[in-house]
């Protein structure tokens, strides 16, 4: 595998393939020392190296950009084209389980959905999702949304939110939280917060119940 890396202003980062428990790998992005590299390559090989001002996270699933205006891009491209898939007719099974999961509200979903494919950067409401009974399909929509957005969503725990650090998933589409249990009520407030602060945020939270 050819190796790459970065500078993002003054710093180097090194891109991996990083496999988890299961392995699949990501792609991350790693810091890396000059000396380093110039040890495994050359000190010639740093002019060839790729520079950017600095990082950013702009969101995009139609026209996506991996540099915007000599900044690196930190929103993961997707593998896939749902554009293809529903041009294929592939979708009656999907709209199915989508009717499962917000029945009588399935046009709210789909618009909910819609926004967050479309227009990634408007800051929606939390999305709840709540049902008395067990095995009602909560858990295979994220799993579902998991596929779509893959790197771009992350699953957090309950005690995620009580972090003062959250710069792991501060650059997501979505975080989600299954089996929620805010017994605290500035648990709540924290994930508000969250949810529609101006400034360095995820764009949306999804728990369930």
């Amino acid at each position: 595998m050819k190796e790459e890396y970065l500078r993002i202003g003054t710093t180097y980062f090194k891109i991996v393939s990083m496999p988890n428990i299961d392995e699949e790998f990501k792609e991350v992005i790693i810091p890396w020392n000059r000396p380093t590299i110039v040890d495994d390559h050359g000190k010639d090989y740093l002019n060839k190296i790729d520079k950017y001002e600095g990082f950013i996270v702009k969101p995009s699933h139609v026209d996506y950009e991996p540099v915007f205006h000599k900044f690196y891009n930190k929103y993961m491209p997707l593998s896939h084209n749902l554009e293809i898939i529903y041009k294929e007719g592939s979708t009656p099974y999907t709209f199915k389980f989508l009717k499962h999961i917000f029945n009588d509200q399935l046009e709210i979903g789909l618009d909910y959905l819609s926004i967050i494919w479309n227009r990634p950067t408007q800051i929606l409401p939390i999305l709840c999702l709540v049902s008395e009974e067990r095995n009602t399909g909560k858990t295979t929509f994220l799993n579902w949304l998991k596929l779509i957005f893959e790197d771009n969503m992350t699953m957090n725990k309950n005690e995620d939110f009580r972090s003062q650090f959250n710069s792991d998933w501060s650059q997501k589409i979505i975080v989600a939280i299954d089996e929620v249990l805010l017994d605290k009520k500035e648990d709540s407030e924290r994930i508000k917060n969250l949810s529609t602060s101006q400034t360095f945020n995820p764009h949306c939270s999804l728990t369930v119940k």
